[in-house]
């Protein structure tokens, strides 16, 4: 809790003890001057609570904007004070005081907006701190020397020597080594990149095996790592910040209530209706009482926290009330493929051999790749279920190629199409793979200079991502998939989830491009989602209407630049994030139908005289506490 909240509660609390305390007073026996003294009482806790609102209202005046909640709040409970001087008075100088009533509405409007302000609090950092790729460093070749700096130090032509594990700090080309590199984070890329002399490297990326030298062709601010923050904060910038929905209403409602107050005040006298001035002055004010907005300022407010309360206890941060409402009412939904609708790791989804079995490839493919961590080879011994029983000797790994091995006295080779390429080897078509419609990373198999066969490595799809898709669309939700991978595999897993729409080889700066052409085609009623989980979707999810991250395994940035943030990863809990949301959203319009009906009972009586004054405090404190009760509903929402 922030240190103005801190205060704010205290200041409630104080308000709160007044009120309950003067409850307990009998101002009758003050005589003809105890209305007096009860305003006077009740003024210290209204001024306690009100202060801050009766300032915004002034400061609101002088910036010309004057119809909101905070105007028409401060007009109707300085009208109770005036009420409850101006108001007759019996034998004994007192009748019903409504300063009480102004007391308790600016309590519970503070109340309201302490929630509020506890329910749309972030949790973000600066974006600092949510880049986790930015490298921290730089190895620099000078006068034959290793030299550390810092990377925006580094000059084009210069030689950066990048070890294994390492972040590539500046975008490149390598003179020397060989190595496989992880862009994932970058491009969304699921399998790891082979990379040889001669190869342009990306920065952020990381090198997975051996070391590299690698000359530089850009300079920090103009690399990949620096274009990606630039995104990030031009992303920010553009998003607006849109208005709650009580401002918006009481843009409409305030100048229709105070108008019709005014008019109330001066025309019917004008016009020879009975009763002076003064006595249409007085229903006037009750007429603004009446009308006061109290109900709505705190139960919709509470409403989407209880909402948000309920999506919490369920996994799912939503980061304020206008997310909720913007989740309910998305129209379309563009997906990040890797780690958000697949699983982001690697399984043999088919064995294809020529001159042995399936069982006996797997057998010899898990030998030869059991000693390397590399993921493909993680995968194959996976597969193979256990340690493998042949015994690999002289085993030489290639990086970006594959692993050379004895077993059993026979030169194995297990790698990619270039590694058959030099060694020489002619692989053969697969019928299969074409036919069953097969993608993802095949590793070829070779043995003493016979291809042996190959294996399908590929990504999983996530458990529940075809149902959310299916939900989405069922609820008219277009869905688009954008994703760095390469086109094929991005146009199966399309086919495979029923993906209205995909493009596939996006780096950050095409998917933002993307995002920007549905933002600009939308209808203005419309709201774009992304749903996404990498430091590369960043840039999408602060620029989309609603960005929601798949948190857990997700990236820092990512997890930051989210205004939804699926906390475990389970895709099928955007769902129920939706499912949350409009039920919330149903409970806030019960609200404002039940707010709208008995204020046009009770303003049409107090306008013609018929609304004593406990109606009129049913219309105001009643119906607040009817609706907060209401409101409560949200935060028992059960949803599966």
């Amino acid at each position: 809790m922030t240190k103005k909240q801190k205060k704010t509660i205290i200041q409630i609390i104080i308000s709160a003890l007044f009120y309950v305390g003067f409850q307990f007073i009998h101002f009758d026996d003050f005589g003809q001057y105890g209305y007096l003294i009860e305003t006077a009482c009740y003024f210290i806790p209204y001024i306690i609570c009100g202060a801050g609102l009766l300032r915004k209202a002034f400061l609101n005046i002088l910036g010309g904007r004057i119809f909101d909640e905070n105007f028409l709040m401060a007009v109707a409970t300085i009208g109770a004070l005036a009420l409850s001087v101006l108001g007759p008075h019996g034998d004994h100088g007192h009748a019903h005081s409504t300063a009480g009533e102004a007391a308790i509405v600016v309590i519970l409007y503070r109340l309201g907006t302490f929630f509020e302000s506890l329910a749309t609090e972030r949790s973000r950092k600066s974006i600092a701190d949510l880049v986790d790729i930015l490298p921290e460093y730089a190895n620099v070749i000078r006068d034959g020397e290793i030299v550390t700096v810092d990377p925006d130090e580094v000059s084009i032509g210069e030689i950066i020597l990048v070890k294994a594990g390492e972040k590539i700090p500046l975008d490149g080309k390598i003179i020397k080594g060989n190595s496989t590199v992880n862009a994932s984070a970058l491009t969304g890329e699921s399998l790891p990149l082979n990379v040889a002399t001669g190869d342009r490297v990306i920065s952020g990326s990381i090198n997975n095996e051996g070391v590299l030298e690698i000359k530089v062709e850009a300079e920090y601010e103009n690399s990949t790592v620096g274009k990606i923050v630039e995104l990030i904060e031009d992303a920010s910038a553009k998003k607006a910040k849109t208005e709650s929905f009580i401002t918006r209403f009481a843009a409409i409602y305030t100048p229709i209530v105070v108008c019709a107050a005014v008019i109330l005040a001066v025309l019917p006298p004008i016009l020879g209706a009975t009763g002076g001035f003064m006595e249409w002055i007085e229903r006037s004010l009750s007429f603004l009482v009446s009308a006061c907005p109290c109900a709505l300022v705190i139960s919709v407010p509470l409403a989407f926290f209880g909402g948000m309360g309920a999506a919490s206890k369920k996994g799912v941060l939503i980061k304020g009330a206008e997310y909720l409402e913007k989740l309910a009412k998305m129209k379309v939904c563009l997906f990040d493929k890797t780690g958000t609708l697949t699983k982001g790791s690697f399984v043999v989804t088919a064995i294809h051999p020529e001159k042995v079995t399936e069982a006996e490839l797997l057998r010899i493919a898990a030998a030869a790749e059991c000693y390397s961590d590399h993921p493909i080879s993680v995968s194959l011994v996976a597969a193979y279920g256990k340690v493998p029983d042949l015994k690999a000797e002289n085993i030489l790994e290639l990086p970006g190629n594959g692993i050379r091995a004895d077993i059993e006295g026979k030169q194995v080779l297990v790698g990619n199409e270039k590694l058959m390429t030099l060694e020489k080897i002619k692989i053969h078509e697969c019928d299969q793979c074409h036919k069953h419609h097969l993608v993802g990373s095949t590793v070829h198999i070779a043995m003493n200079g016979e291809y042996m066969g190959h294996i399908v490595i590929a990504d999983e799809i996530k458990e529940g991502a075809k149902e959310t898709i299916d939900s989405l669309k069922q609820s008219a939700v277009r869905t688009v998939m954008l994703s760095g991978d390469n086109v094929k595999t991005a146009a199966k897993v399309a086919k495979d989830l029923g993906i209205d729409e995909y493009h596939g080889e996006l780096l950050p700066n095409d998917k933002v491009a993307l995002s920007e052409n549905f933002l600009s085609q939308k209808q203005s009623n419309e709201i774009v989602g992304f749903v996404g989980d990498g430091i590369n979707d960043a840039p999408v999810l602060m620029r989309s209407d609603i960005g929601i991250s798949m948190g857990a395994l997700g990236s820092d940035a990512a997890i930051e630049a989210a205004d939804i943030v699926i906390m475990d990863d389970n895709i099928k809990k955007l769902i129920l994030a939706r499912k949350i949301a409009k039920r919330t959203l149903f409970i806030v319009k019960q609200n404002i139908l039940f707010f709208i009906a008995v204020k046009l009972i009770v303003l049409t009586l107090a306008a013609f005289g018929f609304a004593p004054m406990w109606l009129a405090i049913f219309a105001d404190v009643g119906v607040t506490m009817i609706e907060i009760l209401n409101a409560t509903r949200a935060m028992l929402i059960k949803a599966k």
